[in-house]
């Protein structure tokens, strides 16, 4: 089996995360450089999908996909009330 290339990283945490980290490391049985490759994969996957979803919603405002601030607003201000507004849809 072919190994994979890595590459060191050296961060300063607080003390109290990198305890969190070994006692994690601990009970889950395994290396605290596990947790750590885990711990950033799931924060990159996270930001990548952050950053496709602005892009997906700035695509949606260049091409005028937007629902009126005031028409948003009224129905949110609804909600609190006997009779609710019905959720605002379409473009203007």
């Amino acid at each position: 089996m072919a190994q994979t290339a890595t590459k060191v990283l050296t961060a300063h945490v607080p003390r109290s995360l990198a305890d969190k980290v070994d006692l994690m490391a601990e009970r889950l049985e395994r290396s605290r450089g596990w947790i750590m490759k885990q711990a950033l994969s799931a924060w990159l996957d996270q930001e990548e999908e952050r950053e496709r979803l602005t892009q997906e919603a700035l695509a949606d405002v260049d091409g005028g996909r937007v629902i009126d601030h005031q028409a948003v607003q009224a129905w949110a201000d609804s909600l609190n009330t006997d009779e609710p507004l019905p959720v605002p849809h379409g473009w203007n």
